[in-house]
């Protein structure tokens, strides 16, 4: 029997198919695969993050920030740089802490006619 997978996996996980006395089949991706993976993964992970809770939640987040830090690395940066510019970020900007939810912006009325 075969089970299909084609997504992209972490490091060790064929040597755990393995001891598991499975057969893995893999491949290594080239540059631009890799990059294709990665935005899948992201996408894979956000979906089970928004499907999960608690702790289990936390684990989700935990996998989604190892693919946020695989593609920092393939921008030649660092997970702790990405944070450095979050945190940059949230100095400028805020964050999210006081919940803010912008429904609409009203514009201010430029009355051209001089009146």
């Amino acid at each position: 029997m075969e089970r299909i997978y084609n997504k992209l996996v972490r490091d060790n996980i064929p040597d755990i198919i393995t001891s598991n006395e499975e057969t893995p089949v893999t491949r290594i991706l080239n540059e631009d695969e890799y990059k294709k993976a990665l935005e899948e993964k992201l996408v894979e992970e956000q979906e089970e993050v928004l499907s999960s809770s608690g702790s289990e939640r936390c684990e989700e987040l935990a996998d989604m920030v190892e693919v946020i830090r695989s593609m920092a690395k393939l921008e030649g940066m660092s997970l702790e740089e990405i944070v450095a510019i979050a945190d940059e970020k949230k100095l400028k900007r805020g964050g999210f802490d006081d919940r803010i939810f912008l429904e609409k912006v009203v514009e201010k009325d430029n009355d051209d006619t001089g009146n």
